[in-house]
C-alpha cells in the first residue's frame, strides 16, 4: 500500500544555504570597501573593523545570554549587517558612536524580533538613521577623500554633492551657479567626492551589482525598478526647470541610490515575494527619496525611502503572491 506522506515547506531544495547567499554579498562589498580604503584610509578600516565586530559580538551575546538559544553569527548575516551600517556613516565617525549603532542595529532592529527571517525593517538602516538623529553633527561631518587618508577623528572635511545642492537652491542659486562647487558625473562615478564609505565610487558599486547577478543572490527587479523610477521622475523635474531640480544621472551618482538600490533594499526579509511587489516596492522607494530630496528637509532620502517602504511588504506580499499550488487561473 503506497502512502501519501504530506510535510511543511520548502519542497523544494537546493545548494544554497544562508552562509554561501551572505558569503556572496560580501564578495560583493569588497570592490567598494577596497575603494573606501582607498579614498579614506585609516578611518575607512577603523570605523569597518568596528562596526563588524560589534554587530557580531552583540548578536552572540543577546543570543547566548538574553535569548539563551542557539548562536547564529556562523551564518553571516551580523558581518553582512555590520559592512552595511559601516559604508552608511562618515569614515571619521568616533567609535563608540559606531558600537552605539550595532547595538541598535542587532539588538533593536534584528534580535528584538527574533533574528534573522524575522525583523521587519533592514537593520543597517535602522542604526544608521537612529546615529542620524542621536548624533546629527558627527553624522553630517564628511571627509574629503584622498585628503583624509592618514587621518581619523581630525579628518579634513566637507559637503556631500547633495547638500551642497539643497544649500545652494535655498540660498537661492541656480544650478549652472554651482556647477564649479560640484564634481563632475565622472568624478561622482570614480568616487571624488564627500560622503559615507558606500556612497562614492558607483563604479565599484556597479561591480558588486554585477557579482549578485551573477551568482544570482538577487534579482535585477528592485534595483531596476528604483533607478528606473528615479530617473524619470528627476527626468521630468529637470525637463520642466533644469535651473532648479538636478539630471537624472546627478541623482543616480549621489548619496546612497547605489548603495540602498543594490545591496539594502534586496534584503530577502525585508523585500516583497513575487516580481510586481518588487516592482512596487521599488517604484515607492524611488518616487520617496527624489520627494525627501527635492522637497524635503534633508539632502538625502534613500534610508528613510526604503525604511518606509519596508512597512509597506506584509501588504504587498498579501495582495501580490504566486497562486497556490493547484489554483486555477483565471
Amino acid at each position: 500500500m503506497n502512502k501519501l506522506i504530506v510535510s511543511p515547506s520548502p519542497h523544494i531544495h537546493s545548494d544554497e544555504s544562508t552562509r554561501r547567499l551572505m558569503f556572496n554579498v560580501v564578495l560583493a562589498l569588497l570592490p567598494t570597501l577596497v575603494v573606501s580604503i582607498y579614498y579614506f584610509g585609516v578611518g575607512a578600516i577603523m570605523v569597518t573593523m568596528v562596526s563588524v565586530a560589534s554587530c557580531v559580538l552583540f548578536e552572540y551575546l543577546i543570543q547566548k545570554f538574553i535569548i539563551k538559544g542557539k548562536t547564529t553569527i556562523s551564518d553571516g548575516s551580523a558581518i553582512v549587517t555590520g559592512i552595511l551600517l559601516a559604508f552608511n556613516v562618515p569614515s571619521n565617525l568616533p567609535w563608540y558612536i559606531v558600537v552605539i549603532g550595532s547595538l541598535v542595529a542587532i539588538g533593536v532592529a534584528k534580535m528584538s524580533f527574533g533574528g534573522l527571517g524575522n525583523n521587519p525593517f533592514n537593520p543597517a538602516l535602522v542604526g544608521r538613521v537612529f546615529m542620524l538623529i542621536s548624533f546629527p553633527v558627527q553624522m553630517t561631518s564628511w571627509p574629503l577623500p584622498i585628503e583624509s587618508r592618514l587621518k581619523y577623528i581630525d579628518a579634513i572635511t566637507g559637503p556631500t554633492p547633495l547638500a551642497i545642492l539643497k544649500e545652494g537652491l535655498k540660498n537661492g542659486e541656480n544650478i549652472s551657479q554651482l556647477t564649479d562647487k560640484l564634481p563632475s558625473h565622472m568624478q561622482m562615478f570614480m568616487g571624488l567626492m564627500g560622503g559615507s564609505l558606500g556612497e562614492i565610487a558607483a563604479f565599484a558599486l556597479l561591480i558588486g551589482f554585477a557579482w549578485l547577478l551573477f551568482t544570482k543572490t538577487i534579482t535585477w527587479h528592485i534595483p531596476v525598478s528604483i533607478f528606473t523610477t528615479i530617473t524619470v521622475f528627476t527626468g521630468i523635474l529637470w525637463l520642466i526647470n533644469p535651473e532648479k531640480n538636478a539630471d537624472p544621472l546627478f541623482h543616480l551618482l549621489t548619496g546612497g541610490v547605489m548603495l540602498g538600490a543594490i545591496f539594502m533594499a534586496t534584503d530577502y526579509v525585508t523585500s516583497p515575494m513575487h516580481p510586481l511587489g518588487m516592482w512596487i516596492f521599488g517604484i515607492g522607494i524611488g518616487l520617496l527619496t527624489v520627494i525627501i530630496r527635492v522637497w524635503g528637509a534633508y539632502p538625502e532620502g534613500v534610508s528613510f525611502a526604503i525604511l518606509i517602504m519596508n512597512a509597506f511588504v506584509p501588504l504587498i506580499n498579501r495582495y501580490v503572491k504566486p497562486k497556490r499550488f493547484g489554483e486555477e487561473v483565471k
